[in-house]
């Protein structure tokens, strides 16, 4: 079977399923999974669906409402978010993001955790509900019902108003030339009042957010401090980002 017959069936067979995996794309094409992986890579390359772990699902469509993105790859979120606990430490103020990741990992916190978290993102008052040794400061705004968070002139000003140790940063797509970039203005100018209080930046992207642009440029790679992904630090798909001096979780 030629590779373009191949190609042609992949896609197929996620309008038909939404997710494949290389073991059964292997059976049906009856090829090996190194041979589907090359195929995916390929696929993936030219934006025709986005990678996850063991397999590929259609290519995203930002912004996906907050009630999409809530059991949109969670197992990744889960490997993320357990990786961001150990920036997260007794006295800090903490600026947090919109977006579920950030959901995540405050659900993985310790439940005594000592923290002042500073956010726009709704989301977050009933799971922190239980944690007593947290000060949690909801920022004013406009609220977005897609996202699920506050927006505006409002939320930016109060935001500027702290210093933060830490800025839990979600994005939707990060690229080694053009940095982070956000699908919406509203959400990149919150992110810019954080980003300009916070003291280190780190930042969460599972692995389809990877070599991604999107319309709304948020800062360089080399102004976050670290970089959290759902793959291995030493994983060859974020070589391309190790030169900018920032830490790879």
């Amino acid at each position: 079977m030629l590779k373009e017959e191949r190609f042609e069936i992949i896609l197929k067979q996620l309008k038909v399923s939404n997710k494949v995996t290389f073991e059964e794309l292997a059976k049906e094409l009856l090829v090996s999974e190194d041979t589907v992986r090359r195929d995916i890579e390929i696929l993936y390359k030219n934006g025709l669906l986005s990678k996850v772990r063991g397999g590929a699902i259609l290519r995203e469509k930002d912004p996906l409402s907050f009630s999409d993105r809530q059991t949109f790859l969670s197992d990744e979120k889960n490997i993320i978010a357990l990786k961001a606990q150990q920036f997260l430490k007794d006295g800090m103020t903490v600026f947090m993001d919109g977006g579920t990741t950030v959901g995540k990992v405050v659900s993985y916190m310790p439940i005594d955790i000592q923290l002042r978290i500073i956010t726009h993102n709704l989301s977050l008052v009933p799971l922190l509900q239980g944690y007593k040794n947290v000060e949690l400061i909801i920022l004013g705004g406009q609220f977005d019902f897609d996202l699920a968070i506050n927006t505006g002139a409002i939320t930016c000003n109060e935001a500027s108003k702290y210093i933060a140790d830490v800025f839990i940063l979600s994005t939707c797509a990060i690229d080694e030339n053009f940095g982070i970039s956000s699908t919406s203005v509203k959400d990149l100018e919150t992110k810019t009042a954080m980003l300009n209080a916070s003291k280190k930046i780190i930042t969460l992207a599972h692995q389809n957010k990877l070599r991604r642009t999107e319309a709304f440029k948020v800062c360089n790679v080399n102004d976050i401090t670290v970089l959290i992904t759902d793959l291995p630090g030493d994983s060859p798909e974020l070589n391309s980002l190790r030169d900018s001096g920032i830490q790879i979780v």
